[in-house]
């Protein structure tokens, strides 16, 4: 039985790691590579590095800071932000990352996710989508889930997946840095959508939100958090050693 992932995100502004709640009132963190570092040494599976204002500042990734947090983990390590082009995955793959993370860059350009997929691989290839509820419809949000693109999620998602993308990540704006739990009606929707993996982000508080979350949604593969991990709210071998406990696979 494949395992389920545990993985830390990294939400970088201006070289520092920063946490905010549904995706505003960010606040101070850490560096990204002593707390990369500290997350490989400890028990993640993978990283997620997202520099989270470079689309919307129309600007590329931070790419020393990129450079040097790659050097100091040895797990997978997914990067995203201001990727826009087939040239912005190579040169993000290039300074360390084993997969790219695209979200405002495939809806700009929907046919980059076909390109990068025929180029690197779908493997390589990430869909990150921010949604949040509006009218009653799940809607995809860009630049950083400041804009309503009025595209419905779901079957955004499901083309995003159709066209090459070998991975979902799952940002529901909604219950992000709300610490009540994984938005579960969303993660169903598309977990029932697609065959590839699919990763919750958003909303994470405690054990038990994870433990919850694999249990309601089986085909979840990952669950994705920030603020509990970096304040040492939760510490993911504890979280590890639970789930365990509940016989959901994991690797310890």
């Amino acid at each position: 039985m494949i395992t389920k992932r545990i993985i830390p995100c990294l939400d970088v502004k201006n070289g520092r790691v920063v946490k905010g709640v549904n995706f505003r009132w960010l606040s101070d963190v850490s560096s990204p590579v002593e707390l990369a570092k500290f997350y490989s040494d400890n028990g993640a599976d993978e990283l997620v590095f997202y520099d989270i204002t470079a689309s919307s500042d129309g600007r590329k990734i931070f790419t020393e800071v990129l450079r040097e947090t790659a050097r100091n983990v040895f797990i997978p390590l997914t990067v995203g932000g201001g990727i826009s082009s087939v040239n912005d995955f190579e040169r993000v793959l290039s300074c360390g990352a084993d997969k790219v993370s695209v979200n405002t860059g495939a809806i700009m350009n929907p046919e980059l996710i076909h390109e990068a997929a025929k180029l690197y691989g779908s493997q390589c290839v990430v869909i990150s989508v921010d949604v949040k509820r509006v009218n009653g419809e799940f809607h995809v949000f860009s630049r950083g889930g400041r804009n309503d693109t009025g595209i419905e999620a779901v079957g955004w998602i499901k083309r995003c997946v159709h066209d090459g993308a070998g991975e979902v990540v799952l940002n529901s704006i909604d219950t992000d840095g709300v610490k009540k739990g994984f938005d579960l009606e969303m993660l169903k929707a598309v977990c029932n959508s697609v065959n590839v993996p699919v990763i919750a982000s958003g909303g994470a508080g405690s054990i038990e939100d994870f433990i919850t979350l694999f249990h309601e949604i089986p085909k979840c593969d990952a669950g994705l958090a920030a603020s509990i991990f970096h304040f040492g709210e939760v510490s993911i071998m504890d979280l590890k050693l639970r789930m365990k406990e509940e016989n959901i696979p994991v690797r310890l």
